[in-house]
């Protein structure tokens, strides 16, 4: 199985005609090709006219009276029976009271008396103040501070429902290996396509759900990749990749037609719920926190993306992951351990989250595959202030912060 790699595709901008007598009207003016115009070009129309029949019917003065005569006809019947029906459905209470009810509604008076009540809903949770660490953004429309904690407390929730095992035994021709390999590449294609980090997990996330029901080859396990990508991508980008695109870092190992079955296979699968928790969100919430610096932010990020490659933690939870991250690079960077703030957001104390710890410190210290180095090489450049050089901790000190 080859991993090719490469950079995205340019793509070529589309000419634009201009059209005789159009240089002045706004681009925003809407056009159409038309069959009987020359080479094609545009036509000028007039906005709906495809969607009504204003260019179709001609209606004379005479039709158009008739018309309001029977509609105005019309609109005193259902009057005359809406009065009639109130009448017979009026309480006792108000029946001698006729001139209120032909509007068909409650006196003024009683209304201001008795108000019309709200529905029930569900109380929102109240946050104590000192874990409250959405106040500050409580006037910016884009941090959605009035329910951030619940968009996450559901988040958490989903998690339930996307519980993995490991699922290679299922695999006749694949091996964890092979996962490996798969997973390093996601990570270049990634980073080549400048894709968000919750494109990547999310990527990830859908590959092993597939995996985890469907028996695949290892023939296909580049194109089962490569469309978990274009997946996420569609669900988490802007401007995703094109579909060429996806092509082109597999060397054309697949045809259009493939890639566009493989896309099919997977969300029939996974059944169109592709709204899987990744713990980037999370980590990014919990960091919050502790008014984490970017730099131990990115420490964190960097263990989580390496846990990626382990098979071993595929049935971590999303929530439970991104907190033994930012726990493990806390004590890295020698900030302190777990508090309270974090343990309320969390909803994990220090003595669920140690054996989790303890398996990343060994991922960092004694990596699985020397050869997938996508990770390491990514973290290691400044943007990310070189994380991945940081010294790994020793395990006495590491100890002696979980207690």
């Amino acid at each position: 199985m080859s991993f090719s790699r490469g950079k995205k595709a340019c793509s070529i901008p589309k000419q634009h005609t201009k059209v005789p007598g159009m240089e002045n009207q706004e681009e925003g003016f809407h056009v159409k090709r038309s069959p009987s115009s020359p080479q094609g070009a545009p036509k000028k129309r007039s906005a709906f006219v495809d969607i009504t029949n204003a260019n179709k019917t001609q209606v004379s003065n005479h039709t158009k009276k008739e018309k309001a005569t029977k509609k105005t006809q019309k609109s005193s019947t259902v009057v005359t029976k809406n009065e009639a029906n109130l009448k017979k459905k009026a309480p006792a209470s108000l029946e001698g009271e006729p001139e209120k009810m032909k509007v068909g509604r409650l006196p003024v008076e009683e209304v201001e008396e008795s108000p019309p009540k709200d529905p029930p809903c569900g109380e929102r949770q109240q946050v104590p103040e000192e874990f409250d660490i959405d106040k500050e953004h409580s006037g910016d429309c884009f941090m959605t501070s009035e329910y951030a904690k619940e968009i996450f407390d559901y988040l958490k929730g989903r998690e339930e429902k996307f519980v993995l095992q490991d699922y290679m035994h299922k695999q006749p021709d694949l091996n964890k290996d092979m996962r490996g390999i798969l997973v390093d590449w996601m990570v270049e294609v990634q980073e080549n396509f400048e894709l968000n980090h919750e494109t990547l997990y999310l990527a990830v996330k859908l590959t092993d759900h597939y995996l985890s029901s469907t028996v695949a080859m290892r023939e296909t396990l580049q194109l089962i990749g490569s469309t978990s990508m274009l997946i996420a991508s569609k669900f988490e980008e802007r401007c995703p990749p094109c579909i060429d695109d996806f092509l082109y870092i597999c060397d054309d190992a697949y045809k259009r037609e493939e890639l566009i079955a493989m896309e099919i296979n997977i969300l029939q699968t996974l059944k169109f719920d592709i709204n899987i928790p990744v713990p980037y969100r999370f980590l990014r919430r919990y960091a919050k926190c502790v008014r984490a610096s970017m730099e131990t932010l990115t420490l964190a990020r960097y263990v989580c993306e390496l846990s990626l490659l382990e098979l071993e933690l595929v049935p971590v939870r999303a929530s439970r992951l991104a907190s033994a991250c930012l726990l493990l690079a806390l004590i890295m960077k020698e900030l302190g351990g777990w508090t309270a703030i974090l343990e309320y957001h969390t909803g994990y104390t220090v003595s669920d989250l140690c054996p989790l710890v303890r398996s990343l410190h060994s991922m960092l210290a004694h990596p699985t595959d020397e050869k997938l180095k996508a990770v390491r090489s990514k973290y290691s450049h400044k943007v990310f202030f070189e994380v991945a050089k940081i010294p790994v901790l020793d395990v006495q000190r590491l100890e002696e912060a979980l207690k």
